[in-house]
């Protein structure tokens, strides 16, 4: 065992339940079972690869109790009737085969129904923000035989697990879901017996406790999601869920999975890059000095070493790890291994893992991990015939092709004429994501490891034509689209990117042309030096194409450096140090500006691309932003779909 981590990788228990080491795989949607809720062979390869990899407790997802209400989502696992035993307990099966502990997390989705179709049930008639914004959707008041049922179905779902073999239930009692929705004062103003003090508001789930215990056992491990807090105005306190864990543990409950947020405020429950590194580990500490029984902590443990620390200084038993699993199954055989610079880091940018389950009803994938979701079908075999292979480009894309190409046999040739990463380096400038530092570190070992030369000088056509190279891989990344500002010199545009490379500098006053993530980002650094920012956007909104968990952060250090916004506006002219902005209406705006710096878009770089094509005799790829500008996640499947087809 590797010392370093020795609390990490020691056995613990949960009741009677022993497992090998104190990992948990947190239980996460992932919209890989069957439409009817069935379990699906590639929900099974998912959850065995996990397994395979080193994890002792692998809770599966969230899992819905009846056919209607409690179902939230597309492809959603389910536990509601006899017929699905028989999958899950073949999912048991294969979690089993590879050492590690079965559990299942069942839970009634409330107000937070993202299929958005009725019923919609939920204690009080508030809803749930994102989607009454999107379908203007209320929820409905349970009745009180409607709660009755409730209580029954989590028992009866709790009963089914058991008989497939599970080794442990968990109760989903946070996260804005039903439970959490009649804990939180915020969504419970009921004023029976089910509302107002905290007595009544843990009854539905102190009546689920004792169902589910009369259903599977006594001496069957139970355990309790519970939120530390909801973060929402007026929502449930850490005293008020210290106290539930005490009711709870009366009634047996046999550990406390202490997470925090919701569905409104994910930037707590699915923390983004932009948010401290474990931002739940706190009530996770409090909880445990008041009960007795294990506390698994979770929120963005994200490395072995930050997992160690806690078990050693926060004094709690278990860690959960979601989307680290995610991004590598293998973390805690690599950690076991000594094997951490192999280890591919979640960088936390809730592109995959969120943005498609949640918000676009796809099955989960992961940006930096592109076998996930889609495990034993994109294997990495030995190629027929090794070639000489140019990558040129030493971003995310080129380093993936250059890493899968190398572990293929292919003899592989890195052209970067600056430093490794692309815009990695820039994108990582800001504090507040520093996790892309992780992603820069894992690329450098993988391509040291693999001895993948690496020539740090600009590639041109005659530069491939005399390397004798049968393949190359063009992923040279995008360049800034060009801007028509009446005044502006294009020669003397400032980029957003450039800036944050520190490329380029800026006067005292500084005007941003571009309400994206580079306008944003490029914004705050500029500020965090001093600099007097201003933003123009056309749209109505910053950042509309980007994810819920960072608009909530962002918009939060906008406001906090005093960062001036104008949405649905362009900039007119610019005469010397004056700018003219013009919104719809007509309005005119005029800001003093020393610099106006443009983040208003990219395209591909495909020069170098046709020239081979056109005046070269090898097989040419263009990949990543060298084929068109997208995210991490685009640049990291490009790169690996193309090392598998060289």
């Amino acid at each position: 065992m590797n010392e370093q981590y020795a609390k990490l990788l020691s056995p613990g228990k949960i009741g009677s339940l022993e497992i090998k080491n104190r990992i948990v795989k947190a239980p996460q949607s992932t919209g890989l079972s069957n439409r009817d809720g069935t379990v699906s062979e590639r929900l099974v390869r998912h959850y065995k690869e996990i397994a395979r990899g080193g994890t002792g407790l692998i809770i599966v997802e969230y899992t819905y109790i009846d056919n209607e209400a409690s179902k939230s989502a597309y492809c959603q696992l389910g536990i509601s009737d006899n017929e699905h035993i028989a999958g899950l307990s073949w999912l048991v099966s294969s979690i089993h085969d590879e050492g590690a502990k079965a559990g299942i997390q069942i839970e009634h989705c409330g107000r937070q129904k993202f299929l958005g179709t009725p019923p919609i049930k939920a204690p009080s008639r508030i809803p749930w923000p994102t989607l009454y914004e999107q379908t203007g959707n209320v929820p409905e008041e349970l009745t009180i035989e409607e709660i009755k049922q409730i209580v029954e179905d989590f028992g009866d779902a709790a009963r089914r697990a058991k008989i497939a073999g599970f080794d442990l239930v968990e109760i989903h009692a946070a996260h804005g879901y039903l439970i959490t929705n009649f804990l939180s004062p915020h969504t419970n103003k009921r004023t029976d017996l089910y509302g107002g003090t905290l007595e009544n508001r843990m009854r539905i789930l102190l009546e689920v406790i004792r169902n589910v215990k009369a259903k599977v056992g006594e001496d069957f491990p139970i355990t309790m999601r519970i939120n530390g807090t909801d973060y929402e105005p007026d929502g449930i306190t850490i005293e008020e869920s210290i106290e539930v864990c005490k009711q709870a543990e009366q009634l047996g409950i046999y550990a406390f999975h202490v997470s925090g947020g919701d569905h409104h405020m994910m930037n707590y429950q699915v923390s983004p890059m932009t948010v401290p590194k474990g931002p739940n580990v706190w009530a996770a500490e409090a909880i445990k000095r008041s009960v007795s029984v294990p506390i698994i902590a979770s929120g963005s443990i994200t490395t072995p070493q930050f997992a160690e620390e806690i078990l050693q200084e926060k004094n709690v038993d278990f860690v959960s790890l979601g989307r680290p699993l995610l991004a590598d199954p293998y973390f805690p055989l690599k950690a076991k291994e000594g094997r951490t610079e192999d280890i591919i880091p979640c960088i936390r940018c809730n592109d995959g893992c969120m943005e498609r389950t949640f918000f676009n009803y796809q099955s989960i994938r992961c940006s930096v991990n592109p076998n996930m979701g889609r495990e034993g079908e994109l294997p990495i075999k030995p190629a027929s015939a090794s070639k000489n292979i140019a990558v040129v480009g030493g971003g995310p894309a080129g380093m993936e092709a250059a890493r899968v190409s190398a572990l293929r046999g292919h003899k592989v040739t890195l052209f970067e004429k600056g430093k490794l990463g692309g815009v990695l380096p820039a994108s990582s400038v800001t504090p507040f994501k520093a996790d892309i530092r992780m992603l820069e570190n894992y690329f450098s070992a993988q391509v040291e490891k693999l001895n993948i030369k690496i020539v740090h000088e600009e590639a041109t056509l005659d530069t491939i034509k005399a390397g004798d190279f049968d393949t190359a891989v063009i992923a040279v990344g995008k360049v800034p689209k060009p801007v028509d500002i009446s005044g502006i010199d294009p020669s003397k545009v400032i980029n957003g990117i450039d800036v944050l490379s520190q490329k380029a500098d800026t006067g005292q006053s500084v005007v941003i042309v571009g309400g994206g993530m580079t306008g944003i980002e490029t914004a705050l650094f500029l500020a965090e030096k001093g600099r007097n920012v201003t933003i123009i956007e056309q749209s109505k909104d910053i950042l509309n194409n980007d994810l819920i968990t960072f608009k909530i952060s962002y918009r939060e250090f906008l406001t906090q450096r005093g960062i001036t916004i104008y949405t649905s506006s362009e900039i007119k002219e610019v005469n010397e140090k004056v700018v003219t902005v013009i919104n719809r209406s007509g309005k005119e705006h005029l800001l003093t500006a020393d610099t106006v710096v443009v983040a208003t878009g990219y395209s591909a770089n495909n020069d170098l691309s046709q020239q081979l094509k056109e005046q070269a005799e090898l097989e040419v790829f263009p990949i990543g932003d060298g084929k068109r500008p997208g995210k991490i996640y685009d640049a990291i499947h490009d790169g690996y779909l193309t090392g598998l087809r060289i």
